[in-house]
Formats: structure tokens, C-alpha cells, sequence
């Protein structure tokens, strides 16, 4: 028997070392990840996907192999907004993910459908199944670093991503609005309630740099971003502007053609080390 890793997602059933409490799930056996990061939000429309896929852009330019599992199920934005329209492969190892012409590596259920429109009409524990299947059957290879992008809220599929796949930690999207600290600090708790650290906060769409005067404007009121983050005891913060070219870029599954430094200090902060 291999010597044990005491990583209960990389291992059989049947090992003697695994906690039998456990409900990770193993990767698929043809692939293995260092690092597994969960893009989550307390509520839906703060742009969650589109920062998952800054993050997993900058990511590729650093040079990590890197991939996006997209786990919004009934609303995957992953594929369109980097211009993927082909259907994924498959073959007796596994099903294959798209790859973006940057070499993201990215598996979303509008991969699998007859046509991006139709409508994904599953109850919960479905959808939960059809995570752990990205997670377990799909031939990632060999990866740097995958990002999770996560339907809002609480519910059946955050609650399976956190329980079946390794996660080395989460981070959190919001946007400015004065609800953001009881919001975040519902997605807070449930991390804690599962043992998964909360690596960074981001607010989207936190300001507007006006092209002619070149003046900062805080379209939707004061950011709370570093006071939530102080007050939950979030190590890293960044803030994303309303930036209309990045609106346009998603819209023409242009993303991976994206410039700006927002979220560079907090990558850095969770990249693997090795």
C-alpha cells in the first residue's frame, strides 16, 4: 500500500487510513490539483463569475496550469464569457474540459446540454450530484489551481462543494450596499461551520473612475470592504471597479484580453507555493 497523504480525497474507499466520517470525494484518476478555491457570495448579481474569471486569467498569465469548474449549474456564465461554444468530450477516462486559447481549463453543464438556452430544470440533490461528477469524472490532468465558481447562497450545491471537494479556502464577492456585512458574514459562518478558511473579501463594482476628470466616485455608496473584512477577520481585501470595457469583454467571451491590476496583491496571496 502507497504510504498515506492523510489527503482522504486522493485515496480508495477502502483505505485503512481514511476517516470513515469523511464525505470527500477523490479527484478523477487521471487528474490531481495543488490548490482547490471556491468563489462564493451571500447573494446573487455581484459578479462572481466574472471575478472567477479574472482570477483564473491572471492565474494562467503567472504561468499555473489552471482551471474553472463551474458549479453554478442553473446559471453557468462560465463558458460564454470565455467565448467557449464547442460541447465537451468524453472517452472510458473521463469527460474532457473545454480549453480556453489560453489553456484555462473549464467544465460547466452548458458543456453537456443540446443548446446554451435550455434551461437547467434539476432539483437540488441533482445538482449536487452533478458537482461531484464534475469533480470525480471529468480528466483535468495535471493542475496548478482550480477556482469553484458557486451558485449564491447557502443551499444543497455550496453545501456539497464544501463537504466533497478538498478546498484549501473560499473567497467571498459582495458588492458595496449597506447589507454587505450581514451578507458576507453569512458566507463567513458557513465556511466555519466547515472548517474552510476564508482567504480574501472582493467588492465588485466598488467605484467608478470617471475617463474626464480622472475622480474616484463611489456609484453605490461608501465601500464597507476593509471594515467587514477587519470585523470577520478576512486576511486579504481587494476592490474591483464598475469598468464597462470588462461588461463588453465578458459579452464578446473576451475576458482572457483583460487589463487591470485589482485583484494582482490578493492572487498572490493564494497561489500554490510550489
Amino acid at each position: 500500500m502507497a504510504e498515506c497523504t492523510h489527503d482522504c480525497s486522493t485515496c480508495g474507499e477502502n483505505c485503512s487510513e481514511r476517516d470513515p466520517g469523511s464525505l470527500l470525494e477523490p479527484i478523477n484518476a487521471h487528474s490531481s490539483c495543488k490548490k482547490v478555491i471556491g468563489v462564493v457570495s451571500g447573494k446573487g448579481g455581484v459578479g462572481k463569475s466574472m471575478v472567477t474569471s479574472l482570477l483564473a486569467v491572471l492565474s494562467a498569465r503567472a504561468g499555473l496550469t489552471t482551471a474553472i469548474l463551474d458549479a453554478d449549474i442553473t446559471g453557468p456564465s462560465i463558458p460564454k464569457v470565455f467565448g467557449i461554444h464547442e460541447k465537451a468530450d468524453a472517452s472510458e477516462e473521463g469527460i474532457y474540459p473545454a480549453i480556453t486559447k489560453t489553456g484555462i481549463r473549464i467544465m460547466s453543464v452548458n458543456l453537456l446540454l443540446d443548446g446554451e438556452s435550455d434551461p437547467v430544470v434539476w432539483r437540488g440533490p441533482i445538482l449536487a450530484g452533478a458537482v461531484k461528477q464534475f469533480w470525480t469524472d471529468v480528466v483535468w490532468g495535471k493542475t496548478d489551481i482550480m477556482f469553484i465558481d458557486m451558485p449564491p447562497g447557502t443551499g444543497d450545491v455550496p453545501l456539497t462543494v464544501f463537504q466533497s471537494i478538498p478546498l484549501d479556502g473560499i473567497l467571498i464577492v459582495t458588492s458595496p450596499q449597506e447589507l454587505v456585512s450581514m451578507i458576507v458574514g453569512k458566507a463567513v459562518k458557513m465556511a466555519e461551520l466547515m472548517n474552510i478558511p476564508v482567504l480574501g473579501l472582493i467588492e465588485n463594482d466598488s467605484y467608478f473612475m470617471c475617463p474626464n476628470c480622472g475622480e474616484k466616485h463611489e456609484i453605490f455608496g461608501a465601500s464597507h470592504a476593509e471594515e467587514t473584512a477587519e470585523k470577520l477577520g478576512i486576511p486579504a481585501v481587494a476592490r474591483i471597479p464598475i469598468d464597462p470595457k470588462l461588461a463588453a469583454a465578458a459579452d464578446a467571451g473576451t475576458i482572457e484580453l483583460f487589463e487591470g491590476d485589482w485583484l494582482d496583491g490578493l492572487l498572490r496571496s493564494i497561489l500554490p507555493e510550489d
